[in-house]
């Protein structure tokens, strides 16, 4: 897919045998334009999380300002999707540098802490797996 304008780091989409994996930036329209993205993906997004947020919101963008009793939640929940999440830290040399950690929506959620610091977090892919997606019903 070709992509052009900016932020462009963290939009793609890769496949292997078992999972799916998702730039953060996409936005959830471009992820339903995009051909990558599985057809079944597709409509579990249209059924259940375009009926929450706006299709101009960005999965980075909207996981932060998630509650456990949005849909939204409770499908990311079943879908069993990670995020990767990069965290600036001080390194030994007194330089910033982020660090990488993957996390489930729980843990996102339920982190007040990291609410608070959404602005310097950076989320660059969400990673969902096949037979995650397969077993979830519409």
């Amino acid at each position: 897919m070709a992509i052009t304008g900016e932020n462009q780091d963290f939009k793609y989409v890769m496949q292997d045998v078992s999972r799916v994996y998702i730039g953060a930036k996409f936005t959830y329209q471009e992820m339903m334009d995009t051909d990558e993205i599985p057809f079944k993906l597709k409509a579990i997004f249209s059924h259940y999380i375009l009926k929450e947020v706006a299709g101009d919101t960005t999965p980075e963008n909207h996981i932060f300002y998630m509650k456990d009793t949005d849909l939204s939640y409770m499908v990311y929940r079943q879908l069993k999707v990670r995020f990767k999440l990069d965290f600036p830290v001080l390194s030994s040399k007194g330089k910033w540098e982020y660090r990488s950690e993957y996390h489930t929506i729980e843990e996102i959620v339920g982190n007040g802490q990291w609410k608070e610091r959404r602005d310097e977090i950076v989320v660059e892919e969400m990673v969902l797996t096949k037979l995650h997606i397969m077993m979830m019903s519409l």
